[in-house]
C-alpha cells in the first residue's frame, strides 16, 4: 500500500467515467460530467431526489484495526471514539496553528473507517496518516482504485419493476453495513456550534448523501436507461451546495483558513472532546476572539448573463475585501456564490466582481456574522491603576 519511503502512491491518470457514454456528456475537467446538456433541468431532478451525480473522480481511504477510531480521534477535530457502525460524520485535520489542511467524510462499519475525500487529498492525507501510526494497531489503505462515489439527495429505489424497495444504486456493503455517508450538515452536531442564524439556515433542507459502489459496477449503472436512472452533472450539485451554505475543502479553503470562518464548527468540530493538533486555536478563537474572515453567500446580478469565476476578487469600491470561492446558477435563486471576506466588512454593503470584463454587483447574505466567536463573554478587567470616571 505504501512506497519504499512510506508514502502512499499518487492515484494517477485521468478518470474515464462510464457515464461519458450518456447523451450530452460534457467533461468538467476531472473526467466526470459537468452536465449532460441541461444543467438547470438536471439540478431540479437532483434537488427532488430523482437523479444521481457521478463522483468517481473522488477518493476513498480506509483505516482498519482496533485502534482506528481512538487514533483518528486523537489526530482530528471530531469526536470519533465510539462512532457506531453506519453513523455518518466528518472531521478536519488542522495544522499546529489551527489552519485547515485536510477534511474527510467519515463512516465506520465496525471494522473499518471509510474516509471519503477529494482525489487530490488521497496521497497527502493517506501518507500523513500512515506516518503517524507508530506502534498503534491501524492500517491505512487507498481504495480509490476499486471503490467509487455516487452522490444523490436521497436514497434511490427502483420502482420500475418492483415495489420500490430495491436500491437502484448497488451500494457496497461491508460487515453488514451499507456504505452510504449521509451529510450531517442538516443540523448542528453534538459538540458543535453554528454561528449562522439557525432559524433560517438552508442546511435544514440539505439531504445530500454519498454512496460507495464498486468501480466494476459503474458500467452497468451508467448503462441504465435515463427513465430508470436520471443523471445530473457536478454543476447541479455545486449550485445546491452553495444554496445550502455548505463549505468544501477544495473551494472555500486556502492556506489561511480556520474552521470558524466557514461555520465548519457546525458539523466537523467537537468543542469539548479533548486535545488534537490545532485545538488550542479552535478553542481560543471560539471562546475569546473572532475569526479574521467570514464566509457569505452572494446574490449576483445576472443582467449581463455572465458569472464570475471562483477566485475573482470581491470589491468594495476600489478596495479588495475578499475572494469568490464558488459560483453557480441556481434553478430558483439565479446566480449565486460563496465568498470569504474580511470580518469587518459591512454586511449591508453592495459589492462588485468582474466577469468577462463586465462589472457584476452582488448583495450579501450573512452566514458567519462579524461578531462570531467570543462565546465565553469574559468581562474585560480594568487596567491596574486606571482611574474610574463618574
Amino acid at each position: 500500500m505504501t512506497d519504499a519511503d512510506g508514502s502512499i502512491p499518487e492515484t494517477t491518470g485521468p478518470v474515464v467515467s462510464p457515464f461519458s457514454s450518456r447523451d450530452g456528456f460534457v467533461d468538467d475537467g476531472s473526467g466526470v460530467a459537468a452536465h449532460y446538456g441541461n444543467p438547470l433541468g438536471e439540478q431540479r431532478l437532483l434537488a427532488r431526489g430523482a437523479a444521481v451525480v457521478d463522483l468517481s473522480d473522488r477518493g476513498v481511504l480506509t483505516v482498519t484495526g482496533p485502534d482506528r477510531l481512538s487514533w483518528l480521534n486523537s489526530l482530528t477535530s471530531q469526536a470519533l471514539v465510539g462512532l457506531a457502525p453506519g453513523v455518518s460524520t466528518e472531521t478536519l485535520l488542522l495544522d499546529a496553528n489551527g489552519r485547515l489542511e485536510h477534511a474527510a467524510r467519515v463512516l465506520d462499519d465496525g471494522e473499518t473507517a471509510w474516509l471519503l475525500v477529494d482525489r487530490s487529498e488521497v496521497a497527502p492525507l493517506g501518507t500523513w496518516l500512515d506516518r503517524m501510526r507508530f506502534m498503534l494497531r491501524v492500517e491505512v489503505a487507498d481504495r480509490t482504485g476499486d471503490v467509487a462515489t455516487i452522490g444523490s439527495m436521497h436514497d434511490l429505489l427502483d420502482d420500475g419493476d418492483g415495489d420500490g424497495t430495491v436500491p437502484l444504486v448497488p451500494v457496497l456493503t461491508s460487515h453488514d453495513t451499507a456504505l452510504v455517508w449521509v451529510d450531517p450538515w442538516h443540523e448542528v452536531t453534538v459538540g458543535g456550534h453554528s454561528y449562522a442564524d439557525s432559524d433560517r439556515h438552508p442546511g435544514h433542507d440539505w439531504t445530500y448523501r454519498e454512496s460507495l459502489v464498486r468501480r466494476s459496477d459503474l458500467d452497468a449503472l451508467a448503462a441504465l436507461p435515463a427513465k430508470r436512472l436520471a443523471v445530473a452533472g457536478t454543476l447541479a450539485l455545486e449550485a445546491l451546495r452553495i444554496e445550502a451554505w455548505r463549505p468544501r475543502l477544495s473551494t472555500e479553503v486556502d492556506e489561511r483558513s480556520i474552521p470558524h470562518e466557514l461555520d465548519w464548527l457546525r458539523s466537523a468540530v467537537h468543542l469539548t472532546k479533548g486535545c488534537y493538533r490545532g485545538q488550542e486555536t479552535v478553542a481560543k478563537v471560539h471562546n475569546l476572539g473572532h475569526p479574521p474572515r467570514r464566509v457569505v453567500q452572494l446574490h449576483l446580478d445576472g443582467s449581463d448573463a455572465v458569472l464570475p469565476a471562483p477566485g475573482a476578487p470581491v470589491m468594495l469600491g476600489d478596495k479588495e475585501v475578499g475572494r469568490l470561492s464558488a459560483s453557480a446558477v441556481h434553478h430558483e435563486l439565479g446566480p449565486i456564490g460563496l465568498a470569504v471576506v474580511k470580518r469587518s466588512l459591512d454586511p449591508t454593503a453592495t459589492l462588485t466582481l468582474i466577469a468577462d470584463d463586465v462589472v457584476v454587483t452582488a448583495a450579501q447574505e450573512t452566514i458567519v456574522p462579524p461578531e462570531a466567536g467570543a462565546t465565553a463573554n469574559v468581562p474585560r478587567l480594568p487596567r491596574l491603576g486606571a482611574v474610574k470616571r463618574s
